[in-house]
């Protein structure tokens, strides 16, 4: 069952685990990410030569491979990465930042994707540009169509792949294909900090590493990240307290107040 006690269930075992998270991510969320990554329990690190990503591929718990400042070099370091987690059973989650806008970083993801993700997490327009229904629907990385209005083409897209898929927005939609969990937590403040999305992408690798379900795991590191951000909205003062206010929420998160706050359907 995927509830609150489930969730809390994971988050102990990252506590407990410390697992390591490797990133190949975008320059703008480095600092970011690996900073919610601690603040989480889990260990990040940020390894993007092509000359050592299979090897620390390979002794990694999850590897997140987000495209959003996406150069050449980098996307060779993606295309070893994925081989080599595929070849070494770790689970990764790709990030499709701004596919479906531009044509090169839309070429890489779906490529990536002959290597089986265990998760796809994008924003509404980038899930609809990588599933293909909707190429061009985005503006850069901003989202100019709903989660709601992008569920079905996660459900295909996770049909089709294989892997889980989620869709955030104001609600996230998670889906396997078969099953559709939404998660009601957050708050609207977090899209006036850069990165939010992003880092939600780094939390779901930390579950992937110790929760072998991907659909709860995806569900898991996106309730850390929409209940650490409602209880960061409600302390900050605007958008720049907010960030290191989720930091500090993610630190003290605990099985109390997930079972409190956590707002899950099916």
């Amino acid at each position: 069952m995927i509830d609150a006690g489930s969730v809390a269930r994971t988050l102990a075992a990252i506590r407990e685990k410390r697992p390591l998270v490797h990133n190949i991510t975008n320059l703008v969320v480095t600092n970011t990410t690996a900073n919610a990554l601690l603040a989480l329990g889990a260990s990040p690190a940020m390894v993007n030569s092509t000359d050592e990503v299979e090897e620390f591929v390979a002794i990694s718990g999850a590897l997140v491979v987000n495209v959003g400042t996406v150069s050449a070099t980098q996307a060779a370091a993606m295309r070893l990465a994925v081989r080599a987690a595929q070849a070494a059973g770790v689970p990764w989650i790709l990030d499709p930042v701004a596919v479906g806008v531009l044509r090169y970083r839309t070429e890489l993801a779906r490529d990536l994707l002959r290597a089986h993700p265990a998760t796809i997490r994008g924003n509404a327009s980038e899930i609809l540009g990588l599933e293909g229904s909707q190429d061009g629907a985005g503006r850069g990385v901003d989202a100019t169509a709903t989660a709601q209005a992008a569920r079905p083409a996660a459900e295909r897209l996770a049909r089709a792949t294989g892997a889980v898929v989620a869709v955030t927005g104001a609600v996230d939609y998670i889906s396997d294909g078969k099953r559709t969990i939404a998660v009601h937590n957050g708050h609207a403040l977090m899209t006036r900090v850069t990165g939010m999305g992003c880092t939600a992408t780094a939390l779901i690798g930390a579950c992937l590493a110790v929760q072998p379900d991907r659909l709860a795991a995806t569900v898991h590191g996106l309730a850390f990240m929409g209940v650490a951000g409602e209880i960061a909205a409600e302390r900050a003062r605007g958008p720049g307290s907010l960030q290191l206010e989720l930091y500090d929420a993610l630190y003290r998160l605990d099985e109390a107040t997930l079972a409190e706050r956590l707002r899950l359907t099916e």
